[in-house]
């Protein structure tokens, strides 16, 4: 289906590739892995044709056709919504445009009609007489109303865009879909339309995603690209993370016995293939695992930072009281009548379909904001932390090195210290003298960790913790969530760290809010509140 032959990318001194080759094969979902900075997205750029490498090839089954999920927002402004997600099969939508521009001839003749009577064979052989109503269907699946799909596309908030641009991918059937980072901007729901979707879909996936949710629900293969190589593993993100670190337990344990390894791993793979029954995509993935060669597992080279978060001292019974809560920005209610006591031993995901309203209620709780109504109280014995999802204000003056950076948080103001903070978070040696004007998304979010970390809160505020880290950080986070004895409130659209962090679900509306002592899964399959949900948001959010 879609060949990589002997490909390699160089940027000066840094290569990103040498002599790899990968063959991706009709019916396969392959989820594509690797540090920030590793080459995902550029390794995307280059089967797509849309950069060129140094050296190698890629070669596509003639007569198959390439979808990619577009990344401009703004591209299709002034193009219809339904009409922009046919745009995605460019020789359906350009014989459309062919067929339509004849058929507005003034001066129509015999060798116009001839053409037009090609085309219209070759249209409807295409499926294109059911283009728009299948249009129509993604759009509605993916949560764009029916209401929308004849307005502009820059009439559309910044969410529908992306739905609009991820619908135009999945749009005709494509032989291969080369998707980037699907899952940005979307809300659970639409998530799950996703995975479902691609579960059901006959041909070549081929997805970049930091959310290990999805890469489970849909991978039947990892594509792992780490220190300028690009391997192939049969399973999803999870059987590749466990089985990698299982080997390199394995390769530490150095007097263990060759035939005892076999045993260990085989064992992991039997009880992975077992969990897998529960997937859509068992019998495929399970036949896959059993024909797994065991010398095929290799240890990962991958670094986990250091998240460790410590209370100072522990919270006392009076945690956080809010009472009647409500917030209105230019006369937009994103929440009100939000009313809730935080209990020992809570760790809530507060949920919001409006980002808005998730981010206004922290800035709220951390005094950054005045409530339009209501109020609350911490106990006396709380110290909060918080990680806002924006954190631009924090790095926008005069640059410096990240030791002096950190050090103006610290009430410790020794370097080994502050080093020491930074070290968790894999910022050693010379790169504590990184300028702080020149860190990537990512850094920027490791730098507040470290910051987060010194305060030994008790009770840690969360909004949207995952954003811009990589799969490394995201699982060093999360797993530091789940030991974290304290409080912690949260917003993340990341459904596994939802899922195995909070105990407690809190969901803020413009029309109230919901409170439920379960967890995200039990959450979202409770069928009483998913019509309580609806009646809530009937009509103010989309």
């Amino acid at each position: 289906m879609l060949k990589v032959e002997n490909l390699s990318l160089q940027f000066g001194k840094r290569i990103l590739f040498d002599e790899a080759n990968v063959f991706f094969a009709q019916g396969n979902c392959y989820g594509v892995i690797g540090a920030n900075g590793a080459g995902k997205s550029t390794f995307l750029k280059i089967l797509d044709g849309s950069k060129d490498a140094n050296k190698g090839s890629v070669h596509i089954e003639p007569g198959k056709r390439m979808a990619v999920l577009k990344q401009d927002h703004f591209a299709y402004d002034e193009v219809r919504v339904i009409d922009a997600v046919m745009m995605g099969h460019e020789k359906l939508w350009s014989i459309m445009q062919e067929k339509d521009a004849l058929y507005a001839k003034p001066d129509f003749n015999e060798a116009d009609g001839i053409k037009s009577s090609e085309l219209e064979a070759e249209f409807a052989e295409m499926g294109g007489w059911n283009a728009e109503s299948e249009a129509a269907s993604l759009l509605s699946g993916i949560g764009i109303r029916e209401s929308d799909h004849n307005k502009l596309v820059r009439e559309l908030n910044g969410s529908q865009k992306v739905k609009v641009l991820l619908a135009q991918a999945l749009f005709g059937d494509p032989d291969i879909l080369i998707l980037d980072e699907p899952t940005n901007d979307l809300d659970i729901e639409t998530v799950t339309w996703l995975e479902n979707f691609l579960l059901d879909f006959k041909n070549t996936v081929i997805v970049v995603s930091h959310d290990r949710h999805f890469l489970d629900a849909v991978c039947t293969h990892t594509v792992d690209i780490d220190f300028a190589k690009i391997n192939m593993y049969t399973g999803n993100y999870s059987f590749w993370y466990e089985s990698s670190q299982l080997a390199l337990q394995q390769k530490l344990a150095a007097n263990k016995k060759n035939e005892e390894k076999r045993k260990e791993m085989k064992a992991f793979i039997d009880r992975f293939s077992a969990n897998a029954s529960k997937s859509k995509q068992a019998t495929s993935r399970r036949k896959m695992l059993d024909k797994l060669n065991i010398e095929d597992i290799k240890p990962s080279s991958r670094k986990y930072p250091g998240i460790i978060f410590s209370q100072e001292r522990e919270a006392g019974d009076q945690i956080l009281n809010v009472n009647n809560l409500g917030f209105t920005q230019d006369g937009k209610t994103l929440f009100c009548d939000v009313e809730f006591t935080v209990n020992k031993g809570d760790k809530i995901a507060v949920l919001a379909k409006d980002g808005l309203a998730s981010t206004a209620f922290y800035q709220i709780l951390t005094g950054l904001m005045e409530p339009t109504e209501g109020s609350f109280t911490f106990g006396q014995t709380i110290t909060t932390a918080y990680l806002p999802s924006e954190n631009e204000s924090f790095f926008s003056d005069e640059p410096m090195n990240l030791i002096d950076w950190l050090r103006q948080y610290s009430e410790n103001k020794d370097e080994q210290y502050i080093r020491g903070f930074l070290g968790k978070m894999l910022f050693s040696g010379e790169e504590v003298y990184k300028m702080s004007n020149v860190l990537s998304g990512g850094e920027k979010v490791r730098c507040m960790i470290s910051r987060m970390m010194m305060t030994y809160g008790n009770v840690l505020m969360l909004d949207e913790p995952t954003n811009h880290l990589d799969l490394e950080s995201i699982t060093a986070f999360n797993n530091s969530m789940i030991n974290f004895p304290g409080t912690v409130i949260f917003t993340s659209h990341d459904h596994h760290f939802v899922q195995t962090v909070a105990n407690r679900i809190i969901e803020i509306t413009p029309n109230g809010m919901i409170d439920r002592l379960k967890t995200l899964d039990e959450y979202l399959e409770d069928a009483s509140i998913s019509q309580l949900r609806q009646e809530m948001y009937e009509g103010v959010l989309v």
